[in-house]
């Protein structure tokens, strides 16, 4: 399935599941107060988003001057993707990883950590820095922050239901048994969907960094090193702020759990099986 109509179809979900999620709880009034409320902070956090996240990672800003061959890889990249040359950025981890951020491609920033500098090739950073600019070009801050926006304002739904009761369009009192499964399977379900939604941009972001790099075996090969690495060494920021987690080209953080359900990537052995595929339809390196 197309990973964009994908996407429009788990968007839509989200919306779906709110507008029932509000009917039930608040009525209309409730559901635009909700609405309201959780729109507002994920706005703020929208236009704030790059600061906030660079400022969790201690990242620093570099150059031409004081990191060459970065900068000018990403001002390639930049360049073949018909981007404006996004602000550059490095992260004292050990952890290979990198992300992208920004409300838009003005406005963008991509970040590296010192271990993924370290862990790759050129050929295969150049392939991950090409991933992290896909997401500048899709827009995929905006549709994360979309997705963010409903997903909050089901759990502000839910608390209040938890809280306060709450009554159906009619004016009725909701049945207790029915609220409290609703207060605890709501915000799940959004979850749910805005991982998937997650997933999805994941994709889509490998088939277009393959596409402005030019190499989709390079980043096939950087997926294996980097999950391979990622697995035994700990993001210290990352694991303080998971929230950050889907940013991340590869999930930096460790645990157990509902994997396949709440995965906020797609397994990077499917990921690769794609790139691989991609690479025999001749796409091919031409830095």
């Amino acid at each position: 399935m197309d990973n964009w109509f994908k996407t429009t179809m788990l968007m839509a979900a989200i919306l779906a599941l709110f507008m029932m999620i509000g009917g039930l709880i608040g009525g209309k009034s409730g559901m635009l107060m909700a609405l309201i409320f959780g729109g507002g902070m994920n706005i703020f956090a929208y236009w704030n988003s790059d600061k906030m996240v660079l400022k969790m990672y201690n990242a620093h800003q570099v150059d031409a001057r004081s990191a060459p061959e970065l900068y000018t890889m990403v001002e390639e990249l930049a360049r073949n993707a018909g981007l404006p040359m996004p602000k550059v950025f490095v992260i004292d981890e050990d952890q290979p990883n990198a992300f992208a951020t920004g409300r838009n491609p003005e406005n963008a920033a991509v970040a590296a950590t010192t271990g993924i500098m370290r862990a790759l090739s050129y050929r295969e950073l150049r392939g991950v820095m090409a991933h992290e600019l896909a997401h500048v070009q899709h827009r995929d801050i905006l549709i994360s922050t979309i997705s963010a926006t409903m997903a909050g304002a089901i759990s502000a739904l839910a608390n209040f239901a938890m809280l306060f009761g709450g009554r159906d369009s009619n004016g009725h009192s909701i049945n207790p048994i029915a609220r409290i499964a609703v207060a605890m399977l709501a915000p799940l379900a959004a979850s749910v969907i805005q991982m998937a939604i997650s997933r999805a941009r994941e994709f889509e972001a490998d088939a277009g960094g393959a596409r402005i790099s030019g190499d989709p075996a390079a980043l096939a090969d950087a997926l294996t090193k980097i999950e391979a690495f990622a697995s035994g060494i700990p993001m210290h920021a990352a694991e303080a702020h998971p929230e950050t987690a889907q940013m991340m080209i590869v999930n930096p953080l460790h645990g157990g759990g509902l994997q396949n359900l709440f995965r906020t990537h797609p397994l990077t052995s499917e990921r690769v099986a794609r790139l691989r595929h991609m690479a025999q339809q001749n796409i091919r390196y031409t830095g």
